[in-house]
This record gives structure tokens, sequence and C-alpha cells, in this order.
């Protein structure tokens, strides 16, 4: 089996993979879309791709692309430590305090906030697709003196040099990656894991006042726990949302099926978006 993930090599995402499907061909991608497309055109067989930090939240573009664009089930969770460090070039390693430019992805962007505000304060940083995008980029510029936001595999596979290690504000930094397939995968023996969570997607009647609270009055009265409420545009105008829900259960006969039944009766829009093992990978091993 053939696995998509948001590349280029070395990147977080590549990291979740790795820890997961043992001797499955792996196929980078350059954005989240195209990593997901590639399910569509039938170019791999699931695709792996970053969903939720623990530092900077939802990363917007999965979970839009899930409910705007493609009609492709979860499958799967993979949640990853993460551990950020700074690089250089290996020519510019003994002036790294002095590099005029500081290229990562967003979300790494954000959660080293601290150490770039006292270390790089009026330096530009720059956002790019991936940390090894960034990677990439540094080591092909080896003139722009610049560095990297990134983790440890980059810094080997790009032949980067790490000046400053784990310089993210926050000691728990975590990162969650769906796993997509249209295929039948059978997640809990792949991952080892038996932690199920489903995730729905909800829309509420536009006339009814209070929708919200019936809604989660359906989940509270049947004991089911969430663990995840929040609200994305629908794009079709100002003031008009949908709400992903994650409920930390199997789906089963009885509940789910109940509870969605109750939200339907109330005028609510309900899609299962997929329920799914949930596996906690550690870094070290």
């Amino acid at each position: 089996m053939k696995v998509g993930f948001l590349g280029p090599k070395a990147t977080f995402t590549e990291l979740a993979v790795k820890k997961v499907f043992h001797g499955y061909e792996l196929e980078p991608y350059r954005t989240i879309p195209e990593s997901i497309d590639a399910i569509v055109d039938k170019k791999v067989d699931l695709a792996v791709v970053p969903v939720e930090n623990a530092l900077e939240g939802s990363v917007n573009i999965t979970l839009d692309y899930l409910t705007h664009v493609v009609q492709i089930p979860i499958v799967g969770e993979i949640t990853l430590p993460i551990k950020q460090h700074l690089m250089v070039h290996p020519a510019n390693k003994e002036r790294w305090q002095e590099v005029s430019m500081v290229f990562s992805h967003s979300h790494a962007i954000a959660q080293c906030h601290k150490f770039l505000h006292t270390h790089f304060k009026g330096v530009p940083i720059d956002s790019v697709s991936s940390t090894a995008a960034a990677a990439k980029m540094v080591m092909e510029n080896p003139e722009m003196t610049a560095a990297a936001i990134a983790n440890e595999l980059a810094a080997k596979e790009y032949g980067l040099e790490i000046v400053q290690k784990n310089i993210h504000d926050f000691d728990y930094n975590h990162t969650s990656f769906f796993v997509l397939s249209e295929q039948n995968l059978d997640f809990e023996s792949i991952s080892g894991s038996a932690h199920y969570k489903t995730t729905l997607m909800v829309t509420l009647p536009s006339d009814q006042a209070g929708a919200l609270h019936q809604v989660l009055s359906a989940f509270a009265w049947r004991k089911l726990n969430l663990s995840k409420i929040e609200s994305r545009p629908m794009k079709t105008g100002i003031g008009n949302y949908f709400f992903i829900i994650d409920l930390e259960m199997k789906l089963d006969e009885v509940l789910i099926p109940g509870a969605i039944a109750e939200l339907e009766a109330l005028g609510c829009g309900v899609k299962v978006l997929g329920s799914y093992p949930s596996k906690m990978v550690d870094f070290e091993k």
C-alpha cells in the first residue's frame, strides 16, 4: 500500500507516518490539498495530514478541505510530540545569531514566538508550506544566511546544523494527524490502538433560538463525552457556521445514532466524518 503525506521529506507528518506505517511505500506531496487529492486520483491508498496542534489549534485547511471539497472518511488519528529546533547551513553555523531571515511553517513559527521575539526581533520571518520545506530552502541557499525551524530528521535529511534545540514556547507540544482513506483500512490492527474517537459535522437550523444548547444537551443527557467542539465558517455569509464535534467513543448502535436522530429532529444537519482509532506515539522510540 502507498501512503501520501505532507512533504517534502522529513516533515513532522513523515515522522508520524513512519511511527505507524512500517514497510509501506511513502509518497510526499507539496501541500495538504495535494496530499488529500492523491486519494481521489487513486495515486495513494491513504493520506496522512496534520489537523491540530496543542499550542496553535486546528489546521484549518485540513478541516475545510474535508468538509467543503472532498468526501473522504477519517479512518485513524496519530498524535506525535513535537520538538522544534533552529538550524542553519553549516557555512553559517558560527554566526547563526546574525541570520537575516527565518523560515518555517506558520504553526511552527507561532509555537516559537517567545524565542523568536527574544533572539530575532526585527528579523523577517517567512511562512512556507512545511518545516521540511524551510530546511530544504535554507540548505539550497547558503548565501541568504537564513535559519529554519524544523525537526531533527529535517536537519539530517538536508545537512543542516542545529544551533538551538527545543525552542518551542511550551513543553507540551503535540500535533495530531488524520489518516484518510476510501478503503476499509483496519487502523486498529495497524496502530495497535483501541482508543476510538468519532467526529461529526453539525449544521444548525438558521431560525431556531438556543439550537447550540439543544445540540449539546443531546450529548449530555446520554453521557457522551465531547473532547472538542469547534466552529468553522460555512463560507456562505457572515455569521453562518457549522460545528466540528469530537466524541470520545466508537460509533455504536444506540447512543450516537440516537443523538444524531435527535439533532436531525431539531432541524440540524449531521454528517459522520469518521469513527476511528486514535494512536499516541512516542517521539523517542
